[in-house]
């Protein structure tokens, strides 16, 4: 497919020789800048030490996340992308919440397409070579589109009459709330709180999660969340996102200059729902993985199979 833009997958370049956003497009050197910002981990009063597994089973430090990155790209247009994130993150909910939702969608994406490299490049070390990867065709074609959708960052790129992403940015009842994030890279769902904000965001849906579940969105409108709440909700987006059935197509069109994205129709030619059947039973033990930390357990949120349990006075669920 012949997009315009550049496409780490066509040769699979996942081995720090190259931008991961431009290809090398500039004539500058290339340079490793860290996954996670240091103005990150100084507002989440993070020492860089934490650790986390990947899906090869290593465990590294935050610290040693690196991604590779054109100079130039960074200078001129990564580096204003993380200064406007950092000033809003330090403002808390409202800066956060009055943020362009582009802004957002780049930098959540960078940092959840920074750990799909981090991912890739470690397949590709053990497995020697592309051909030997066990990676869908779609899967490869998500990430690809989302690779394609960042480069609006140096690049003039135009989303026609769409927006690639649900995000959600709700008020925290706890102004102290530690820092935490979770991913999914396989449907591209991402989560983070810290201070007095949660975000949630689904980078390629076309904003369907976010119409799915709009009713308990009205619902919670300028109100602060519980941690439950908070935790309640996001594991909604990512049950939901599992239940999400159809791969977004694009087309890329080059005019003088600007890439022109436009989606495709959700519904093609197919006549049943853009999700799958909401099942109670399946989502109380996505919800006992987001409970955890109040020992809450599948029994419990099942106990009345028609109604799980739930923090929000109208639980708004999807219907059966």
């Amino acid at each position: 497919m012949n997009t315009g833009l550049y496409n780490p997958f066509q040769n699979f370049d996942f081995l720090y020789k190259t931008c991961f956003l431009s290809g090398n497009t500039f004539s500058t050197p290339l340079l490793q800048v860290p996954l996670i910002p240091k103005w990150l981990l100084e507002q989440a009063k993070l020492t860089g030490e934490e650790q986390i597994q990947f899906l090869d089973e290593s465990i590294r430090s935050y610290n040693t996340l690196v991604i590779p990155i054109n100079s130039e790209v960074n200078e001129q247009f990564l580096n204003p992308l993380e200064a406007k994130i950092e000033e809003a993150f330090s403002g808390g909910y409202e800066a956060v919440s009055a943020l362009n939702e582009l802004d957002l969608f780049n930098w959540l994406g960078k940092f959840l397409y920074g750990f799909i490299y981090i991912e890739m490049h470690s397949a590709l070390r053990k497995e020697m070579t592309a051909d030997g990867l066990n990676m869908s065709k779609s899967l490869m074609m998500k990430f690809a589109n989302l690779n394609f959708m960042m480069q609006n960052l140096y690049t003039s790129v135009s989303f026609e009459d769409f927006t690639p992403w649900s995000i959600t940015v709700v008020k925290l009842e706890d102004e102290e709330t530690p820092f935490s994030f979770r991913d999914e890279i396989n449907t591209l769902t991402f989560s983070l709180k810290m201070k007095d904000f949660g975000i949630i965001a689904c980078l390629q849906d076309n904003g369907t999660n976010k119409r799915y579940h709009q009713k308990i969105i009205n619902q919670i409108e300028g109100k602060a969340l519980s941690a439950q709440q908070f935790e309640e909700l996001t594991a909604r987006f990512y049950y939901s996102a599992y239940l999400f059935n159809r791969l977004p197509e694009y087309t890329f069109m080059p005019v003088e200059g600007t890439i022109y994205i436009e989606a495709m129709p959700l519904r093609g030619n197919m006549s049943k729902p853009l999700f799958d059947v909401w099942q109670h039973k399946i989502y109380a033990h996505v919800l006992e993985t987001f409970w955890k930390p109040w020992g809450y357990v599948k029994f419990e949120i099942i106990k009345d199979p028609d109604n799980p349990m739930s923090f929000f006075e109208k639980p708004c669920l999807p219907e059966v």
